[in-house]
């Protein structure tokens, strides 16, 4: 039986305010709190809200037929539990139906994963605990932010608990391969691979409001149509993309939503199903291996990291605020460490790019590539006010070790004391 899995991306940066270089030193706040409110209000009142009420109903009138998976970056839920609790509450009913699956990444959705190994772990476990805290469950699936991957990154992953992971459709990875498999890291044969089927995601995503697209209108039979008429021995097909595709990006006008809701009808039709990615991984048969020895993401036409590494502006940047990870780590200061983890957002990198700079609020890369490093100035000022740079990283990173190996040996005792307490609790009660 062929299975459509939906997997939808929400993410929205914390909006920087315009910070002069006088400011450094002197305002230690780098947030434009107004605009991050007012832009999550209209995507949650426009799409995220309206959405889910679609998705909840396609769930309960297929009797539980219909599934999808989500994944939210803790930058996001941040911004949700602040200005539209409502859209938290709504995931939770979403939750409750048993559904839906909530995928694991990185908190800040950062560039982690390419530039330090310690941070990509550390936001892992947060992202996972923060999901669990709100939904109940905790993430078994994991998706990088952007879908970036490589073999590395890949065994990173796997050595982080997760022995499932969404990849992008990427021709020097895919060569003549169809996405419509489950494949295997190259050389971690219990790591599977769940590869995005890029032409029909994107025929949603970005083409379904196109009037000159050779295939407008889309309508769900004829989606559903394309996916019964692949090859039989094609069983999987991952449609992925970002959330704000329904209702913001494509309005209701559009019809968007009378397409999204006669998906599950014209699919039970040709006797197509509905799987989580957990799911999958269990019922279907490995196809092969994939061999990603470069890093790929799913932006662009060369589905690389030059959105956010394509230029030397993005590189300097990048290059300044990963140096100090050691340092911060180091750091219980608590605003200082919140700072560090919304500066990794991507979506700062990006901004800078010539080509990328989507959802950008500055008039040229130049400008939000100031802007950026006079809030990072700042930020590495008060970084250093801790840890001067007199202090070696290595020297750094061995206190680090020591205090880490101290918290974990503390953590062990206060276990055996509390089984002790609750052995003489038990004995003295008898």
């Amino acid at each position: 039986m062929k299975n459509i899995c939906f997997y939808f991306q929400i993410h929205q940066p914390i909006r920087l305010k315009k910070y002069g270089f006088f400011e450094i030193g002197r305002d230690h706040y780098y947030y434009d709190d107004y605009h991050t409110e007012e832009q999550i209000r209209i995507l949650s009142e426009q799409s995220f809200l309206p959405t889910n009420k679609v998705i909840g109903d396609m769930i309960r009138s297929s009797n539980g037929k219909f599934k999808c998976a989500f994944s939210i970056s803790g930058v996001a839920l941040e911004q949700f539990e602040l200005y539209a609790p409502e859209v938290i509450d709504s995931f939770r009913e979403l939750a409750k139906t048993g559904s839906v699956e909530f995928l694991a990444e990185t908190y800040a959705h950062s560039l982690s994963s390419v530039y330090d190994t310690d941070e990509f772990e550390l936001q892992i476990k947060m992202h996972a605990d923060k999901i669990e805290s709100l939904f109940g469950k905790r993430p078994t699936v994991f998706r990088n932010a952007e879908l970036i991957y490589s073999d590395e990154i890949g065994e990173k992953i796997f050595n982080a608990g997760f022995k499932t992971v969404l990849i992008e459709e990427a021709k020097h990875v895919m060569g003549w391969k169809s996405p419509n498999y489950i494949y295997t890291h190259a050389y971690l044969n219990r790591l599977k691979l769940l590869v995005r089927n890029s032409k029909l995601s994107e025929d949603i995503f970005l083409r379904f409001s196109n009037y000159s697209w050779e295939d407008y209108p889309l309508t769900a039979e004829k989606f559903i149509g394309w996916i019964a008429a692949a090859p039989e021995k094609e069983r999987i097909f991952n449609i992925w993309m970002g959330y704000e595709a329904f209702g913001y990006q494509h309005r209701p006008e559009s019809g968007i939503y009378d397409f999204l809701k006669a998906i599950p009808y014209h699919a039970m039709e040709q006797q197509i199903g509905f799987a989580l990615p957990s799911e999958l991984v269990k019922q279907k048969e490995v196809a092969g291996s994939l061999t990603a020895p470069y890093t790929t993401s799913w932006w662009g036409h060369e589905k690389d990291l030059a959105p956010w590494t394509g230029n030397d502006l993005q590189n300097e940047a990048l290059s300044k605020l990963y140096e100090v990870g050691v340092r911060v780590r180091l750091s219980k200061d608590r605003p200082l460490l919140h700072d560090w983890l919304l500066l990794q957002t991507n979506d700062y990198f990006r901004y800078m790019s010539h080509k990328e700079a989507f959802g950008s609020n500055y008039e040229s890369p130049y400008e939000a590539f100031v802007n950026y490093m006079n809030i990072l100035a700042d930020f590495l000022d008060r970084v250093k006010s801790q840890y001067p740079t007199s202090i070696e990283d290595e020297e750094l990173n061995a206190l680090l070790q020591t205090i880490t190996q101290q918290e974990k040996e503390i953590a062990a005792r206060e276990q055996e004391l509390n089984k002790l307490k609750n052995k003489l609790s038990k004995i003295s009660g008898k």
